[in-house]
């Protein structure tokens, strides 16, 4: 009888056998998943098609676990807090976080870490329709994770995390993409057109599918 025999649920057994080999380090074996939730292996390929598509399954759902946060109505507050979600992730998880962050391929984007890049470009499209952002919130979204990765790995490896790094690469990452409190809303001409086009975005009515494009397309330009 497997470690989760009790659980009637053979997928769910097999998410949480997986999850806690996961947690001990390295990639478990198939063997070593199946002994532990009670099923044989063919019962693994039924519900995940490869042990490969069992531990991508047990990592998105991880991770959507902290990328899955409501919107505030503060977009610089939801980011710090987001940003903040992120290292404690990583932090309480760091073989997950390895895993996520570790299977860098060239020019193939992880459909797994997905979650967290369109969580960061909703929220800077919050900021632009407010006339907070410096530049595209594509762009944004891209620098802002880069930074938060880098730092969340870099703690992961420090016998004590130096959160106060953290919250220094957090300010200087959102200074370079975001107008601050300090600087207020700004009026010109590319502000106004990412403004513009996130108010867009939100509201497209009135507008054809061709001229949204066409709108698109030059309110990005104006954009940059």
């Amino acid at each position: 009888m497997g470690y989760y025999s009790g659980m009637q649920n053979a997928r769910d057994r097999l998410l949480l056998a997986a999850a806690e080999l996961l947690e001990s380090g390295g990639t478990p074996s198939t063997r070593a998943v199946c002994e532990r939730a009670g099923v044989q292996a063919p019962t693994l390929y039924h519900h995940f098609g490869s042990k490969q598509g069992l531990i991508d399954a047990v990592l998105n759902h991880g991770f959507t676990q902290y990328v899955t946060a409501e919107s505030t109505g503060d977009p610089l507050d939801d980011l710090r807090t987001g940003w903040d979600r992120h290292v404690r992730f990583g932090l309480e998880h760091p073989a997950f976080y390895g895993l996520l962050y570790g299977r860098a391929e060239p020019g193939k984007p992880c459909a797994v870490t997905a979650p967290a890049h369109a969580a960061l470009r909703d929220r800077f499209t919050e900021a632009a329709a407010k006339g907070l952002l410096k530049v595209p919130a594509q762009d944004a979204a891209e620098q802002v994770l880069a930074a938060n990765v880098g730092v969340t790995l870099t703690l992961i490896t420090q016998p004590e995390p130096d959160f106060a790094l953290s919250e220094r690469v957090r300010e200087a990452a959102l200074a370079g993409v975001l107008h601050t409190a300090s600087t207020g809303p700004q009026t010109t001409r590319a502000n106004a057109a990412l403004t513009l086009r996130a108010l867009v975005g939100e509201d497209p009515s009135g507008l054809t599918r061709g001229e949204q494009a066409l709108l698109d397309e030059l309110l990005e330009r104006l954009g940059r």
